[in-house]
């Protein structure tokens, strides 16, 4: 059954002269699927695998519109008429599942990373985005005439390609908003100074895609900068009802950030530190405003009853869930058939997406290893294989991955272990305040792997000895790794980060001063030091690199940094701790300067580089017989829920095929 705030959801809604089958749409969001700035099979696959999960819309990534905005060859572009049949494979595989795709066209402006190409970044002024970018050319009158026209230009290939609709995007601290935005916009000819001038280009842009093509156009756009001097919910409320009086908008898509390097980028990508739909007040206020224009609305929708809440308030005509729908493609069709219990959980990590994308690589997804690759898992999967005995040694994310693909591709599997309790490492992370959402990790593969069939043996510490008599054919040794602890003789008391957590669910955790090391730059020092100041502690975040976080994705760090700023963590880079006597620290440095004293410190937090758990691996290795072995996660190397998850899934479903062409064409799409 579905219940009532789900039926509005999932009825059908009109978008100009279209229906949509229900109210929840894919938002744009970088793949980094492309090839020599074109759609690929790969991209058409991954937008048809969300087509057949349900959903009624899905706007594509932006859609460069001319070189200067490429940045690199595997974003996406609309140059030539040569991208005309890539583009229509994509929306016909989108089409053959019932869903509707509009094309979002876009000019990046001055954050196109001109690096790759050797170009120039176009914008409204000569103003970087961040401190250390390039800075971008002012556009001249030609300039903005070959925007116009390449706008245009887009819009008559993407209606040659079948897509159903269009969206211009204003937003995101694109160049058109580049241009309306007054914090970036310091012109003082006819598209700088007055509003009406800022507007310039943006009208221009919408005249000239009107005039090319018949598609319903939307315009997408950022309600709130979050810029000293910048554009506001208000400003953006005038802007859109000045566009209105004079184009026929299908819609406005409410977005918010600038594409700027504070605070205000981390927004754009808001993670499991933000809270549910931190940012749903922007599209009520534009559905108040504009009651007979759809209103989009995006940005931590988490779940579709999350979503559901904007619809049923009348917050919203449609929402987007884009890192769900990487997460579960098919979590709208759970829903329609009453699976909804079925829907694997984004943890709002941005590990696998933004990350990847931030570092030029292709997406994926903690909880979904097949992202991007989904026809070369499929093709695998349907080879049958003879059903093998197997015995998975370990219960946190790798080890049930393995067991569940393991179980599901018809073997017999016995998952053992050790603790009490499944979730290994990530149970003790989800403990840390603030990171609670990784507990979703386990809790749904734990789900998964019980609903499989697997035996579970909890409090069942298996010996290389009782592997060799199980008579298994495969054992797959998740064992994990353990927090290394480096002691500082003479000094303060040291603790792992086990300990740390464990101290921090103490009633006088917040007590103290605390000096964090941090050697891996990932989320293990940085949260338990932002949960140690939220307790009142004085923290001391030092790091032996020059960087601060430098694992954690830029979207994700510059909350954090503020975050720290807000608590008054004090950070040290290119800093290491000497102990100066009893409960005194001395931070040393390879650069001039003093050394800097930590008195009264009550404990160090070691976040050292952990160490492999890999000794039952060690032993059954050292036999000259015995099942085949499959070391994974962090007992293969000590890294991340990552590599765990897609580790254990690979193992676990291509047990007895791993000479497979198939199989090798999964581990090179990575």
């Amino acid at each position: 059954m579905v219940d009532e705030k789900l039926r509005q959801l999932l009825s059908p809604v009109r978008i100009a002269s279209l229906t949509l089958r229900n109210r929840v749409f894919v938002p744009g969001h970088t793949t980094n699927f492309g090839l020599h700035n074109e759609p690929t099979a790969r991209l058409a696959a991954y937008h048809a695998e969300r087509a057949r999960g349900g959903v009624g819309l899905i706007i594509t990534e932006a859609i460069r519109v001319h070189p200067t905005s490429a940045g690199r060859s595997i974003s996406l572009g609309a140059f030539t008429d040569a991208c005309v049949p890539a583009y229509q494979r994509v929306t016909d595989a989108v089409h053959e599942h019932g869903a509707r795709i509009f094309a979002q066209i876009m000019h990046a402006g001055r954050q196109a990373n001109g690096d790759a190409t050797r170009t120039a970044a176009w914008s409204s002024s000569p103003v970087a985005w961040a401190a250390g970018a390039h800075v971008p050319h002012a556009m001249g009158r030609r300039d903005l005439a070959t925007v116009v026209d390449a706008f245009a230009a887009a819009a008559r290939r993407m209606r040659r390609a079948g897509f159903d609709g269009l969206e211009v995007h204003a937003g995101h601290g694109h160049l058109l908003q580049q241009f309306l935005s007054p914090h970036t916009n310091c012109r003082d000819d006819d598209y700088g100074g007055s509003l009406a001038n800022r507007m310039r280009l943006t009208r221009e842009v919408l005249d000239a895609v009107h005039a090319a093509t018949d598609l319903p156009v939307g315009l997408r756009i950022s309600a709130d900068e979050f810029l000293p001097g910048g554009l506001d919910p208000d400003a953006m409320v005038e802007i859109v009802a000045r566009l209105r009086a004079d184009h026929p908008l299908a819609y406005v898509h409410v977005s918010h950030s600038a594409y700027h390097g504070s605070w205000s980028l981390a927004t754009q990508m808001a993670d499991m530190s933000f809270g549910h739909a931190p940012f749903r007040h922007h599209a009520a206020q534009f559905s108040r405003e504009f009651p007979d224009l759809p209103v989009l609305a995006v940005c931590r929708l988490d779940s579709l009853p999350e979503a559901a809440e904007l619809i049923v308030a009348g917050e919203a005509d449609l929402v987007g869930l884009a890192r769900p729908h990487i997460a579960d493609p098919h979590l709208v069709r759970k829903a329609v058939e009453g699976r909804q219990h079925e829907t694997r959980s984004c943890l709002a990590c941005n590990q696998g997406c933004i990350a990847r994308v931030e570092a030029s690589l292709p997406i994926t997804c903690v909880v979904n290893p097949e992202v991007g690759v989904e026809r070369e898992w499929a093709a695998a999967r349907r080879r049958p294989v003879p059903a093998r005995r197997v015995l998975v040694v370990g219960g946190g994310p790798a080890g049930l991955a393995a067991a569940t693909a393991a179980r599901r591709a018809g073997h017999r599997v016995t998952l053992a272990e050790a603790a009490d309790d499944l979730g290994g490492q990530v149970r003790v992370a989800a403990r840390v305040p603030g990171r609670e959402r990784l507990g979703l990790l386990t809790r749904d593969l734990a789900a998964e792997a019980h609903a499989a069939g697997v035996e579970i043996l909890l409090g069942h510490r298996v010996t290389a000895a009782g592997v060799r008599a199980g008579g298994y054919d495969d054992v797959v040794v998740a064992t994990g790794s353990r927090p290394a602890r480096r002691a500082l003789p003479g000094g303060p008391p040291v603790l792992d980060l086990w300990q740390a957590v464990d101290l921090l669910a103490a009633p006088d955790a917040g007590t103290g001063a605390y000096v964090v090391l941090d050697d891996d730059g990932t989320w293990a020092a940085s949260s338990v030091a932002e949960a140690l100041a939220r307790r009142g502690a004085r923290v001391h975040l030092v790091s032996p690199t020059a960087s601060l976080a430098a694992r954690i994705t830029t979207y994700s760090r510059l909350a954090l940094l503020r975050r720290f700023t807000e608590l008054g963590v004090v950070v040290h880079p290119l800093r290491t701790p000497r102990v100066v006597g009893g409960d005194t620290i001395a931070l040393t440095g390879p650069l001039a300067g003093a050394d800097v004293p930590v008195a009264g410190v009550t404990a160090v937090v070691d976040a050292a580089a952990p160490a492999a758990d890999d000794t039952l691996f060690r032993h059954l290795d050292a036999a000259p017989d015995g099942p085949r072995i499959h070391l994974v996660g962090d007992a293969n190397s000590p890294r991340t829920t990552l590599e765990a998850v897609y580790e254990g899934r690979f193992a676990g479903a291509f047990l007895g095929r791993h000479d497979s062409p198939d199989a090798a064409a999964v581990a090179l799409a990575y």
